[in-house]
């Protein structure tokens, strides 16, 4: 296996105003729109095999303008799709932790047993992106591969990646259009890159909420 380049897709409004997204179909905002050509420019100089993409319209946003500088179509992949916050998509992080601080503080403090109303686990996440990741990897040998996914998904695959385990989830930050990297060695991965933001640096500073 080659290289796999995860990015987290673009800025969202729904990101800026911290409203929880899960599988709630949101679309890139403007600066999102600006950060997925930069990422297609960051791109330039790989031996790019593939790209796949989270199947919800941010991530698809984001992977297109890869896809179209390389000639390629994206491909979709189910497995990758952003974690399910059930009950608590489409609503404001300080309304959720007002409503439910006891829950809203497991997520924060233990992330390992945190299950909102109706979704998913980060347990529930890796059982799905981790395998999803290395076929797509075996599929492409030695090249490089390119997957758009959503933050919970780019820090499951990092913790996993590392052996750290879903415990370390909040132990890793993944800005919206950053760029991670991680090499084959054989039987485990080696992440060679995190959070790299240096391709967005006209943009400004990124935003210091991690959501």
């Amino acid at each position: 296996m080659g290289e796999v380049l995860l990015v987290r897709h673009g800025e969202t409004e729904w990101n800026c105003e911290e409203v929880f997204r899960g599988r709630r179909d949101v679309g890139l905002n403007d600066r999102g729109r600006e950060q997925a050509r930069m990422i297609a420019e960051a791109m330039w100089g790989y031996r790019v095999a593939g790209v796949y993409s989270s199947p919800l319209s941010r991530a698809v946003e984001t992977a297109k303008p890869v896809a179209d500088a390389l000639g390629i179509e994206v491909m979709v992949d189910d497995r990758l799709t952003d974690m399910s916050f059930g009950e608590w998509e489409g609503r404001p992080r300080t309304e959720v932790e007002e409503a439910s601080p006891e829950l809203y503080r497991s997520w924060l403090e233990n992330p390992r047993e945190f299950r909102a109303p109706g979704g998913e686990s980060v347990g529930d996440v890796v059982a799905r992106a981790w395998p999803a990741m290395n076929e797509v990897a075996v599929r492409h040998g030695d090249g490089v591969v390119v997957i758009v996914s959503h933050r919970v998904v780019c820090k499951a695959l990092l913790c996993t990646a590392i052996g750290a385990g879903e415990a370390a989830f909040w132990r890793l930050r993944v800005d919206t259009g950053s760029i991670s990297a991680l090499a084959s060695a054989g039987e485990f991965w080696v992440v060679t890159r995190m959070n790299d933001t240096s391709h967005l640096a006209e943009l400004g500073d990124v935003s210091g909420a991690d959501f």
